[in-house]
């Protein structure tokens, strides 16, 4: 074999490598595409509109693809494939779940424990479609939020 018989075939091999890892690389994000949420301003999935495919974890919505997206959102479609968890704190932050250490603070804001748990935090399953959070006592307080996607 000479030389150039040589460099064509390790430029064959160096080709197939390439075009191996590329169909490995489209073919798992083919199966991400599915793993979204979209986000609304307004109830009924109308104003402004911002979609975000995970995985990803966002400590706070202050800039969003160039937007402030912090304590806007109000209706959410979220993918087949995609959990997502929404926080009404940034950092992931569950204030209200800190003060259920303090009863006397929590009744003196005329709160349970449960609502302490509750309001802090919600978590929507694939294919869910939030027309409105004020169903949930979340209207415009997602500040942070995480989605996660299902393999």
């Amino acid at each position: 074999m000479n030389n150039i018989q040589r460099i064509i075939l390790s430029l064959k091999t160096t080709l197939a490598s390439v075009a191996f890892l590329f169909s490995a690389v489209t073919a798992t994000h083919a199966k991400d595409q599915d793993c979204w949420v979209e986000f609304f301003q307004e109830s009924q999935y109308s104003g402004a509109h911002l979609r975000l495919d995970g995985p990803v974890k966002m400590e706070n919505l202050r800039d969003v693809q160039g937007e402030n997206w912090e304590a806007r959102i109000d209706s959410l479609k979220v993918g087949p494939k995609a959990t997502v968890t929404v926080f009404e704190n940034p950092d992931f932050k569950l204030t209200k779940k800190e003060m259920g250490k303090y009863p006397d603070l929590l009744k003196s804001l005329g709160l349970t424990e449960k609502d302490a748990l509750e309001d802090s935090e919600l978590i929507f399953d694939a294919n869910s479609m939030i027309h409105d959070l004020s169903d949930f006592n979340f209207h415009h307080k997602i500040k942070s939020l995480i989605i996660d996607c299902k393999k």
